[in-house]
């Protein structure tokens, strides 16, 4: 039986290798495909990490992409390494969290809470391509699991 890596109970099994944001951001997610799929959105680092108390985020519609610091420490959840999960076309959706982080105007507010992260450029990313059967059928929190 083949030994599969696993992180937070998730199969990386058919999952790229990690690259950071700062690396996906600088290169404008150049060699993400376009395809449908899934992402994880990796802190590898094992202390409790330090929160920024104003998102770096862009303002979409005039609304501030900060939230309270109270609440950002709140939602941080000891010792998980999976920090975010996202899905849809790989490239554009990938595309537009980097591009929201880094400050433009896009209405990206998945993943948000990121930024508020002072490490969020060291974060990795790994992605996988949905089979052929689910490219057009989305996850639901409650019904999906991530073995796919």
């Amino acid at each position: 039986m083949l030994n599969v890596p696993e992180i937070d109970g998730v199969s990386l099994g058919g999952f790229s290798e990690p690259i950071s944001l700062g690396k996906l951001m600088a290169t404008r997610c150049g060699g993400l495909p376009s395809e449908a799929g899934i992402y994880l959105v990796i802190r590898t680092a094992g202390s409790y990490p330090l929160f920024l108390p104003k998102s770096p985020g862009g303002w979409f519609k005039g609304k501030d992409p900060s939230d309270p610091l109270d609440l950002v420490q709140a939602h941080w959840i000891e010792g998980a390494h999976v920090v975010y999960i996202g899905e849809k076309g790989l490239k554009g959706r990938i595309d537009q969290l980097l591009g929201f982080g880094g400050g433009k105007i896009i209405g990206h507010r998945g993943g948000r809470l990121l930024w508020h992260l002072t490490d969020s450029s060291e974060l990795l990313l790994r992605w996988r391509l949905y089979p052929q059967s689910l490219n057009s059928k989305p996850l639901t929190a409650a019904g999906d699991h991530l073995q796919i």
